[in-house]
């Protein structure tokens, strides 16, 4: 009798897990097209660079090989077919050691090799970018068309505090100075190489990392910065931006920074994001799909927006980097598809909040890189960043729907065409939604025999395993052709009178052209 009941026991519980695995839901999104919520800059996906050395390690492990930039294969074709596909890419060069780097310009003769210190900021000595290797990444900016922010130094010249007690992140003080910074500027401004935007420092603000400045003392550096872009570039037309402070946003000291600028001097207000922890953390698979808590960022990106509308509207927010998990990210999750679950829902999430880009840590370097750190091929987050590129415009759209928070909803005018894009996110991995969609206005449905389908694009991991380094789209495992190009990205058509399915574990882009909105006219 005991083993009839076990055996029975077994059976309804396998029952039960395939009611629940097939488990789908119907859910009506209202999407409000008459008009946008907030704008993105028609780049918005941004990836970074990094200085880190082969010997950056963190947990035991060393995850940047030969990744960064006085290392990386410029040349590499993969890299190359990558970034090209984008047309352009945003790229941030800078990162952690960028306060330490000078620049063999202007007579300089000694040119550092960065080699670890544990005297150093971050462990490591100072390095040296030489005339060669500035060549040769300016010469791959323009192959590639990249849009290129250039981090440059911001401690030269300064000196730690004496009265800086021995806890705590130590406070550096003084001018900065710009000779170093001029020189290299100088030369790049003569060989005409494009630089879309300068930045000074990397997280030396509020308490800092490594090293922290005041507010005050960082806000009389970046001008001192604008002066310098404005002599050497004096045509606003192609005059570089001005960005800063690039570190993690704290209250008073970005209001007291913000306060001491003057009008025109910042065109970006950059800040930093890591909320899912270190990346040693064994819960972040976990993280990545919990609504509630991928949701507590959002207060710091309306916070910051806030400021900036306040203090000085001439500019805009930027997340300037942003890996997920700090150290190099989590060697089993931020380079699988799991990651994608955070990463597009934050590119939905700061579009809401007007800020114009976001810098994603890394394109390629440690564990978090939407390129493989060695082989280059592209991790699932790289298609997910080239979707949103070729699809979502730079007009914000609300969206609403009263199903469940495991459906995570974006809307944007179309990029380069007519209608409505919508991003769905399904963090769920037992259920699947039906998504018809409800605009508040349609008057006039576009009927003409080109536009009728809808066109879809889903997104799910290889196996249906969230931890893969594959990712497919529309069923047909997405990879490299034999001659290294960037796979085709083709949309399935659809009737666009069925609602749109989200699978469980899924991402979905869809492409509505016949959807009439005023606000994208």
């Amino acid at each position: 009798m005991e083993a009839k009941l076990i055996a029975f026991l077994c059976i309804f519980v396998s029952l039960l897990s395939l009611v629940s695995v097939s488990h789908s839901e119907d859910v009506d999104l209202n999407v409000k097209v008459v008009t946008s919520i907030a704008t993105t800059d028609e780049n918005f996906i941004c990836a970074t660079l990094d200085w880190w050395p082969s010997d950056k390690c963190d947990y035991n492990q060393c995850p940047w090989a030969r990744a960064g930039m006085f290392n990386l294969d410029l040349k590499n074709k993969i890299l190359l077919n990558a970034v090209k596909a984008f047309n352009p890419l945003r790229i941030r060069l800078g990162g952690s050691v960028q306060d330490q780097i000078v620049y063999r310009f202007g007579g300089m003769k000694k040119c550092p090799q960065m080699t670890k210190d544990k005297d150093g900021l971050f462990g490591f000595s100072h390095g040296c970018l030489n005339r060669t290797r500035w060549d040769q990444i300016n010469h791959f900016v323009k192959t590639t068309k990249v849009k290129l922010t250039f981090g440059l130094n911001e401690l030269t010249g300064k000196k730690k505090s004496q009265e800086e007690s021995q806890e705590g992140t130590p406070l550096w003080e003084g001018d900065w100075d710009s000779s170093n910074a001029a020189s290299l500027m100088a030369y790049t401004a003569l060989k005409g190489y494009k630089i879309d935007s300068y930045e000074l420092g990397n997280e030396l603000c509020g308490t800092g990392v490594s090293a922290r400045i005041e507010g005050v003392q960082y806000a009389k550096d970046i001008t001192k910065l604008r002066k310098l872009v404005n002599a050497l570039y004096p045509d606003p037309q192609t005059r570089p931006k001005v960005l800063g402070p690039a570190g993690f946003y704290d209250k008073e000291w970005f209001n007291t920074f913000l306060e001491h600028t003057g009008p025109g001097v910042l065109d970006g207000v950059t800040h930093h994001i890591y909320n899912l922890g270190a990346g040693v953390d064994k819960t972040l698979i976990n993280k990545i799909q919990d609504p509630y808590f991928l949701s507590q960022v959002a207060q710091t990106f309306k916070d910051i927006s806030t400021a900036v509308k306040e203090y000085t509207p001439w500019a805009q927010p930027w997340v300037g980097e942003s890996g997920g998990a700090y150290n190099s990210g989590g060697k089993d999750v931020s380079h699988t598809f799991a990651n994608g679950f955070w990463y597009l829902d934050q590119l939905g999430m700061t579009s809401t909040f007007n800020h114009r880009v976001y810098c994603r840590q890394t394109l390629i370097g440690g564990n978090y890189g939407l390129l493989n750190t060695t082989s280059f091929i592209p991790n699932p987050d790289y298609y997910g960043a080239l979707l949103w590129h070729k699809l979502m415009g730079s007009k914000v759209l609300s969206v609403h729907h009263e199903g469940s928070p495991y459906l995570r909803t974006y809307a944007h005018c179309s990029k380069n065409n007519a209608g409505v894009t919508l991003l769905l996110i399904n963090m769920s991995n037992s259920t699947s939604f039906n998504v018809t969609v409800k605009p508040d206005m349609n008057l006039y449905p576009d009927q003409s025999s080109d536009l009728k389908k809808r066109e879809e694009y889903h997104l799910t991991p290889k196996d249906g395993n969230i931890q893969s380094d594959i990712v497919s789209l529309n069923g047909k495992a997405l990879r490299l052709t034999k001659s290294h190009d960037i796979p085709a990205i083709k949309p399935v058509l659809v009737n666009p009178s069925s609602p749109i399915t989200v699978a469980a574990d899924s991402f979905v882009f869809a492409r509505l052209s016949y959807l009439n909105a005023p606000a994208c006219a």
